[in-house]
C-alpha cells in the first residue's frame, strides 16, 4: 500500500514538472506572437489606424470592436521617442507593450491629462541623460520610461456614436509617434 501510494505521488509531482515545463516553453516555441503581428501593420514609428473589427471576424490581436485603435511601433535604441498630439473629446487610452504583448505602462485622459497626449518614451540611458539635462525636452511633456528597447504603443478611442467613428479616426491619423526631427 505504502509503495503504491509512493509511486503515485512520484507521477503526480513528475506529471506536474512535465505540465509546467510544456506551459513555459510553448510561448517560446511560437512563430506567430502580438510583436510579429503588430511588426507585419507596417507602423513603425507613424500611427496606424487599424481597420474596425467586424464580428464574426477574425480578430487576431483580440481587440473590442467598439473602440478604434491607433498603433505605433518604436524602437528606442534609436534614440527617445514621442507620441504627441491633441485626440477627440472623449475617452481614450495610451498603453505601451513590450515585445512579450504586456502592458508596460498605460494612461488615459481621465488621468486629469485632457484631450492633449504629449508623452516621452524613454530607455534607462536616455533618461539618465535626461536627469543630466544632457536632453532637452519640452515643458509638460509626460516622461516614461521603458526597460525595453522594443515596444508598441496603442491607443484606444470610443467614439460616442457609431457616426463619429470616421471623423475620430480621421483625428487619430494626425497623432505623430516615434523620434523627434530635428
Amino acid at each position: 500500500m505504502t509503495r503504491t501510494l509512493l509511486w503515485l505521488i512520484g507521477g503526480l509531482l513528475l506529471g506536474g514538472i512535465i505540465h509546467l515545463a510544456t506551459i513555459l516553453t510553448l510561448p517560446l516555441l511560437a512563430e506567430e506572437t502580438t510583436w510579429t503581428r503588430v511588426a507585419s501593420l507596417d507602423a513603425e514609428n507613424r500611427i496606424v489606424v487599424l481597420p474596425p473589427i467586424a464580428p464574426g471576424e477574425p480578430n487576431p490581436l483580440r481587440l473590442d470592436p467598439e473602440l478604434s485603435y491607433g498603433i505605433c511601433q518604436l524602437d528606442l535604441s534609436q534614440g527617445p521617442a514621442y507620441l504627441s498630439g491633441v485626440l477627440p473629446d472623449a475617452f481614450w487610452s495610451v498603453a505601451l507593450f513590450n515585445q512579450a504583448g504586456v502592458v508596460t505602462y498605460s494612461t488615459t485622459n481621465r488621468d486629469g491629462i485632457g484631450q492633449t497626449v504629449e508623452l516621452g518614451i524613454f530607455n534607462a540611458a536616455q533618461t539618465r541623460l535626461l536627469a543630466q539635462q544632457q536632453i532637452d525636452i519640452a515643458e509638460g511633456l509626460l516622461v516614461v520610461e521603458s526597460r525595453t528597447d522594443q515596444l508598441f504603443v496603442l491607443v484606444r478611442l470610443a467614439a460616442p456614436h457609431q457616426a463619429m467613428r470616421a471623423r475620430f479616426e480621421a483625428e487619430l491619423s494626425e497623432i505623430s509617434c516615434g523620434p523627434r526631427e530635428g
